[in-house]
């Protein structure tokens, strides 16, 4: 595994907020802790802070004992938040938020599947690329209520901004993922509305995250625009940990799960070390301390 070249400090925001941001439907694997010490390093090399938010919007797959786990395998990390906020615990935030959309914005009720936008649109997207929902229901008239999700139309508007270790990108919401989803049928708060209202709220000012969540972030500045953000946070997007199947890595994959480390008789440090080295911050696999963490981005 090759280093990776060094992030260019100066471009970062000055001290920045920057949050960890698990979702409690699982323990933590080694892709955690490759995000957490990406985050971690990069807060405490600039005087920056790390918020602990837990994002248990999802009701039905979120458990209190995944909550409890996550706390507890960041302590043995040695890895302490500077502040920690909950998503549940905040739920008004996001209809105050949807109120809002509804007065600037075009908001309807969905009932569509992802079953249904398949068969309408043809077939699966293919490998690489979203499903994107065709406005099956703009025109339906369906209320917004218990039993219907709630869109909101993007429109056409192309979102520059420049990502501090990939450089320059372009997105154009509405041509990856059409009319946006916030609530679904089953009352959930989406991933994509919490976040950018966290974000906001929170004064998070840098967002640290994988590779794969590259392609949120112009729908992301663009809900945060139409909810009054003129300034959005920077955003850092750093490599992914595969499996052997190329493929990233996920809460199935249990072999690199915290839990199973730890009971392997593996140490923090070379849990640390591991996910910094497969990450392409380290030249060389070695247990790495939670202390040396700001000084693989100086």
């Amino acid at each position: 595994m090759q280093p990776m070249p060094p992030i260019d400090l100066p471009s970062l925001p000055l001290r920045p907020a920057t949050r960890f941001a698990p979702s409690p439907t699982g323990h933590l694997h080694l892709g955690h802790v490759s995000n957490a010490v990406w985050t971690w390093g990069i807060a405490r090399a600039t005087g920056g802070s790390v918020l602990l938010r837990i994002e248990d919007h999802d009701r039905g797959r979120c458990r209190p004992e995944y909550e409890r786990a996550i706390r507890d395998e960041l302590e043995w990390l040695g890895l302490h938040p500077d502040r920690e906020s909950r998503q549940s615990d905040d739920t008004e935030v996001y209809r105050e938020a949807l109120d809002r959309l509804h007065r600037t914005a075009t908001v309807y009720g969905c009932r569509c599947s992802r079953a249904d936008i398949v068969r309408r649109t043809g077939s699966e997207p293919p490998d690489g690329e979203e499903l994107r929902y065709p406005g099956t229901c703009r025109s339906r008239g369906i209320p917004p209520g218990e039993t219907a999700g709630i869109r909101v139309v993007l429109g056409d508007e192309a979102i520059r901004f420049d990502d501090i270790r990939l450089g320059q990108q372009q997105h154009t919401p509405a041509r990856q993922c059409g009319d946006l989803l916030l609530r679904d049928a089953t009352g959930n708060w989406t991933y994509q509305l919490c976040v950018t209202v966290d974000d906001a709220r929170q004064g998070i000012t840098l967002v640290i995250r994988g590779e794969d969540l590259l392609g949120s972030t112009g729908r992301q500045i663009l809900l945060g625009k139409m909810l009054g953000r003129d300034h959005p946070a920077a955003f850092l997007h750093h490599p992914l940990i595969v499996n052997h199947e190329g493929v990233k890595l996920s809460k199935r994959d249990r072999a690199t799960g915290i839990r199973e480390l730890r009971a392997a008789g593996r140490s923090p440090e070379s849990v640390l070390g591991e996910a910094a080295w497969r990450t392409g911050l380290l030249p060389e696999l070695r247990p790495l301390a939670v202390s040396e963490l700001p000084a693989l981005f100086r």
